[in-house]
């Protein structure tokens, strides 16, 4: 299959042109070198912005609802048919957990599904302003948009920015992260599959350095930019945008806390704030990062964490019965394992993250941390630290747990355990965060939106609103002759 090559797709034809050489692709479970795939360029990236607006231009995909559906129709059904061997591919490519990859196919057909249906209630709406005065407003696609794809959910994350893109009539361009062009390009082979889809409508180019994102955010044939990634990649996304005042929308950073009071179903409390703070290894913007605990019940969910972390099945993301692979790469397992031995001097270490011993020792792993912590201004505290590790801090009553929750300048999700459903109603309205959970963790649903405050990004994702930053309103005025 040639997305097994990691090529770039244009104008519905794979492109193995690597103007900038071959990009050697890893597993980060044991460090090998498994597949190359060909880096992307400008000259590249112009050529599928260019195919994108011809395909807007010249097909009837922005005018025909009913074969946008059918085609993301199609197109969830074909990567449901290869969602086995896609998740296989993503564990190698990227050190994700193969449950949690499994469960990333699901979420990526599912939500084509729901775009789907979305495609065709595309409403307006008239008004008439005095007898015969009548305006209509109507929705009609953006053009082309650009969908920038980070490594850690490579599926799910380009089809929640694709989906309602397609649904709205864009065309797209998508750039996967370096290291995850395999799991892209079969991704871009399941749209090839799709017989209804136009050349052209969807199409990806590899990166290389900055090259293609730079002209993914700034080429004048772009109207709306997608992207998910770090603060720092967005702040720059931004201000390439600015000069063409491109339509951005934003999911960037987060540093989720999880609130626990006293009273709370803490087996339950303690099972969900491992999960949420270990899944996709950590790597998640919506992981739980911080733990803040009520102090009458402090020690004993401390005691329960450590248990619970020091007990974690670490492994090779293809095994059965692993609850944590690796991360990404060998500078991020350097990285967090800097961080490990920083928090030792400058907080207080309960459990202490490792690099991966014996049979892992050629992989990319580190065991997970937790830190005690008192100082909400730390940069341990306030930064994004993107790995299996979470501070212990502690609050008396509802307002200190409010105020230091809310006391870093990222707001994308959090989570509450309590059984008292007064105190669970009033967290969730003071907590500045785009979706706060209570007693539960990372439940994200199609339907249901989600985005950020603050320094966590701009727009939603998901639901009807996802959709809204792929259209524009315009207003057609008549009057009616007597």
């Amino acid at each position: 299959m040639p997305s097994k090559d990691g090529h770039h797709f244009i104008g519905g034809a794979w492109v193995s042109d690597a103007p900038n050489g071959m990009n050697p692709v890893q597993n980060p479970s044991d460090g090998s070198v498994f597949a190359e795939a060909p880096y992307g360029s400008a000259e590249l990236a112009g050529q599928a912005v260019m195919a994108a607006r011809d395909a807007f231009e010249t097909t009837d995909w922005a005018s025909s609802p009913r074969l946008r559906a059918a085609a993301l129709l199609e197109f969830a059904e074909v990567l449901e048919s290869r969602a086995d061997e896609i998740a296989d591919l993503m564990a190698k490519e990227n050190g994700k957990v193969r449950g949690q990859a499994r469960h990333e196919l699901a979420a990526g057909y599912g939500e084509a599904r729901y775009y789907a249906g979305v495609a065709r209630n595309v409403f307006g709406r008239t008004f008439e302003s005095a007898p015969g005065k009548m305006s209509l407003m109507t929705r009609e696609a953006s053009g082309v948009a650009s969908v920038i794809v980070p490594w850690n959910a490579p599926v799910t994350l380009l089809v929640r920015s694709a989906a309602p893109a397609l649904a709205a009539g864009c065309t797209v361009v998508t750039k996967p992260a370096s290291q995850t062009p395999l799991t892209n390009a079969a991704v871009m082979a399941c749209f090839e599959s799709v017989e209804s889809l136009p050349k052209g409508v969807v199409n990806s180019v590899n990166e290389y350095g900055t090259e293609v994102g730079t002209v993914l955010s700034t080429h004048p044939e772009i109207d709306v930019i997608s992207f998910t990634g770090s603060s720092r990649t967005g702040r720059i996304i931004m201000a390439n945008a600015a000069d063409t005042i491109k339509h951005v929308s934003l999911e960037l950073g987060g540093k989720a806390p999880a609130l626990v009071f006293d009273g709370a179903d803490l087996d339950g409390a303690v099972t969900e704030i491992k999960r949420g703070s270990l899944a996709l290894n950590g790597q998640m913007c919506t992981c739980i990062s911080r733990v803040l605990v009520q102090d009458t019940i402090y020690d004993e969910v401390k005691a329960r964490l450590r248990v619970a972390y020091e007990t974690t099945r670490t492994g090779d993301a293809r095994a059965e019965g692993v609850e944590l692979g690796p991360v990404i790469d060998k500078p991020s397992q350097q990285r967090l394992l800097g961080i490990v031995d920083r928090a030792g001097v400058e907080a207080s270490l309960v459990v202490r993250g490792k690099a991966g011993g014996d049979e892992l020792s050629d992989g990319f792993f580190i065991t997970p941390s937790m830190f005690e912590i008192d100082d909400v201004s730390h940069d341990l505290v306030q930064d994004e630290l993107f790995g299996p590790i979470v501070s212990l801090e502690r609050f008396s009553d509802e307002s200190e747990a409010v105020s230091k929750a809310n006391a870093t300048r990222f707001g994308l999700a959090a989570s509450v355990y309590t059984n008292d459903l007064n105190v669970s109603m009033r967290m969730a309205r003071k907590l500045r965060f785009g979706t706060v959970w209570l007693n539960s963790h990372n439940r994200l649903f199609a339907e249901v939106e989600t985005g950020g405050y603050r320094e966590s990004g701009i727009g939603r994702l998901h639901g009807i609103e996802a959709m809204n930053d792929f259209l524009e309103t315009k207003h057609i005025y008549y009057e009616v002759e007597d």
